[in-house]
């Protein structure tokens, strides 16, 4: 589960970053107690949170900044910072040596097995500039270091230094030297990393390195960020999504017997669904009956555009109650009626777990404090001139009461922004 989540110079965002899934301290939790997890190391986790903003403020590049994470533990190459990832205001020249392209993200999680992790990785277009790793077993203790690791020098060459226009392709290389310091390795193990950071071509990151030569902790982290970080950004419509991914996980959900309670949220008549193992989420056949017992069959790719979609978010939502992962969801419920989005809120709030939910929406009517608390509630808002996004929480906000009611009409009036500026 996710305590905290920083990052900077990230797509539209260029500021830092911050955001929480920590539960308030303060007694108001206690009129919410199913929306929080309380653990033995003395931390009490969010279940769920909801970003609300405008039409192409940034909603969608929170969660990508995720998958961008992500995708540094997935791969092998070496991590690195790209140009289109970078924010459009600090690309002051097409040289990578003159704009700035330092990125950094810190992630700290929990972990049931009582354990909390802090990461922080910074890359810029020359490799890792900066990575740090340590854990600790209860909130009120101080974290210990399982690694540092920090570029000590960098040397920056380039082939077309006199002749460098737009058009030419850049040819800079860059050598760098690291400094590591592991946590009690033996000195065979720390003199291999230091070897493998410090060649010409560096690959992967030293806590992957780390997992791999057996460290109880790296491996920990690395196998969280890697299958139970779930950031899900779509530029079509989830099913469709789904459907051309055809994961081999999805079926195995799908003939669980606890999913078809999730996916009868939708539509009550539904009784039951039969599977198709090649095309899970165009051909299944869903299973419906009438008040007088009658019982009918439609393939999911006939069914409503909700149905479809929501056959899709089913699987993620079964995947925080019942598996304790933590997902993200981008525009979850874009065609989704209100009711049945409060419904599968109330479902993962209603359950014991160590899962999370967080999604972004456009429906003003999740910015109520009967469901929420301040907390559970962020923005997305962007610059009209510079075009960055902005992120913050409702409980930046001291003046809004949990007696006021209709928080969105302030939101609708511009008072809370993350509203489109004509």
């Amino acid at each position: 589960m996710i305590l905290n989540y920083k990052f900077k110079n990230f797509m539209s965002f260029r500021e830092n970053v911050e955001f929480s899934m920590l539960a308030p301290k303060t007694k108001v939790k206690n009129r919410f107690p199913n929306n929080y997890i309380s653990s033995e190391t003395g931390v009490d986790l969010l279940k769920t949170a909801v970003i609300v903003g405008e039409n192409a403020g940034g909603k969608s590049n929170f969660v990508r900044s995720l998958s961008y994470l992500q995708s540094f533990f997935l791969g092998t190459e070496t991590p690195q910072s790209y140009r289109n990832m970078i924010n459009t205001n600090s690309l002051q020249d097409f040289c990578p040596k003159k704009h700035d392209s330092s990125q950094s993200f810190t992630i700290e999680i929990f972990m049931k097995q009582n354990t909390l992790y802090l990461y922080h990785l910074e890359v810029d277009f020359a490799g890792i500039v900066k990575e740090t790793f340590y854990f600790k077993t209860q909130i009120k203790n101080h974290y210990k270091k399982v690694f540092t690791m920090e570029r000590t020098d960098c040397t920056i060459k380039c082939k077309n230094e006199r002749d460098c226009t737009f058009n030419s392709k850049c040819q800079t290389q860059a050598e760098s030297t690291y400094h590591l310091d592991v946590l009690e390795a033996e000195r065979e193990i720390e003199k291999s990393l230091e070897k493998a950071i410090n060649r010409e071509n560096t690959i992967g990151l030293t806590i992957t390195k780390l997992a791999l030569l057996g460290n109880e902790h790296a491996i920990v982290f690395t196998n969280w960020l890697k299958h139970d970080l779930c950031p899900e950004t779509n530029i079509i419509n989830y099913d469709i999504y789904k459907s051309m991914r055809n994961e081999d996980d999805d079926l195995r959900i799908l003939h669980d017997t606890r999913y078809l309670d999730i996916f009868r949220m939708v539509d009550p008549s539904i009784i039951d669904f039969k599977v198709d193992a090649e095309k899970p989420f165009s051909k299944t056949t869903i299973v419906r009956q009438k008040k007088d017992g009658d019982t009918f069959t439609r393939e999911l790719a006939q069914d409503s555009s909700g149905v479809r979609e929501f056959f899709a978010w089913a699987v993620q939502i079964f995947k925080v109650v019942y598996e304790n992962k933590t997902i993200f969801a981008d525009e979850m419920d874009r065609v989704l009626n209100p009711v049945l989005s409060d419904r599968v809120i109330s479902f993962i709030c209603g359950k014991k777990h160590y899962g999370q939910f967080v999604f972004t929406t456009h429906n003003v009517l999740h910015l109520d404090l009967k469901n929420y608390m301040k907390e559970q509630i962020y923005f997305i808002t962007k610059d009209s001139e510079t075009l960055d996004s902005e992120l913050y929480s409702l409980a930046d906000f001291p003046e809004i009461r949990y007696e006021t009611t209709k928080i969105y009409e302030f939101y609708m009036k511009g008072i809370l922004g993350g509203t489109t500026v004509e």
